[in-house]
């Protein structure tokens, strides 16, 4: 099995037991498990101060390990961006470790693919994910496992009726993206990767519709979106309408964006801040394929 090494690169871990449950998973499915020593160091809201922190991903990339595991997201890398050991964990890559992680490690990822070509993934954090007092999503764990052995080439899922789509030749390109917020926040840096026919998905987690739609317009008017040969909405969750909304809702932003851009929009990709997540190769070549209301996102073609 993986030796996998498991750090905190960004918030304050708050539910520790969450974490040792996930790690005594991982533990019982035979991996390796390899603990940073500042894995559950404090300052303020953070997992440590900055050198702390920074320290922390050097050591992961430093470890061997066959995958860099957070313990959870939050907030923390984007102060980072300018002091990231982007070398090493290139180098790292090269040698095959899987960096894995979602929402604040957006940034890391982002930011990693602009500066150097590595491609991470896109995937489950040690406590929402692997600790849940009732136990891992099974789908989650399958794609988790399938990363792990190098064996994963791809993940489906079932677009809304209204999405429908009966011919469509497959779009190839570059997959990338992540969390909205982070994406956003990143427009006009140097760590937003300049990716022109790329496949952009993006999730998000406590925004109401009418904030993810602003992030969206910043990413439309910076010319991000027009680039793209396709767009996929992930998970959005944990929002709460409000009663002067009058109708608007999520759907109404997708319906907004599909006005907005030349290139298809699709929705229902199980990835997010949900139990039942897919695992993604952020800066792979990807084909994405429709048939009728299946959606595939395929990249066996890299093995």
């Amino acid at each position: 099995m993986s030796h996998i090494y498991v750090y905190s690169p960004s918030s304050a871990v708050r539910d520790k037991a969450a974490v040792r449950r996930g790690i005594a998973r991982l533990k019982a499915a035979g991996h390796e498990v390899e603990l940073d020593p500042d894995l559950f160091t404090v300052h303020m809201r953070f997992a440590g101060d900055d050198d702390t922190r920074l320290a922390a991903i050097g050591r992961a990339a430093a470890s061997g390990a066959d995958i860099a595991l957070i313990t959870r997201g939050g907030y923390g890398l984007t102060r980072l961006l300018p002091r990231l050991p982007y070398k090493a964990m290139a180098r790292s890559v090269r040698q095959g470790m899987r960096w894995v992680g979602l929402s604040d490690f957006t940034a890391l990822q982002c930011a990693l693919l602009a500066e150097t070509g590595a491609v991470t993934w896109a995937g489950p954090a040690v406590g929402e994910d692997f600790g849940p007092q009732g136990g891992p999503d099974d789908i989650m764990l399958a794609c988790f496992e399938d990363l792990a052995s190098g064996q994963g080439e791809g993940a489906g899922w079932q677009l809304p009726a209204s999405e429908r789509v009966d011919t469509m030749r497959p779009v190839h390109g570059l997959l990338w993206g992540g969390n909205l917020a982070i994406l956003a926040t990143l427009a006009g840096t140097r760590w937003l990767p300049r990716i022109k026919g790329g496949i952009l998905f993006i999730e998000d987690v406590h925004e109401h519709p009418y904030r993810v739609e602003r992030m969206l317009t910043q990413l439309l008017y910076a010319g991000v979106l027009g680039e793209q040969k396709a767009i996929v909405f992930g998970q959005f969750t944990n929002y709460k309408p409000a009663p002067h909304d009058r109708g608007f809702k999520l759907k109404t932003v997708i319906e907004w964006l599909r006005t907005q851009v030349r290139a298809p929009v699709f929705t229902g990709l199980p990835f997010g801040h949900v139990p039942t997540k897919v695992a993604l190769p952020v800066g792979a070549e990807v084909h994405l394929a429709v048939e009728g209301r299946d959606a595939f996102l395929l990249w066996g073609h890299r093995h």
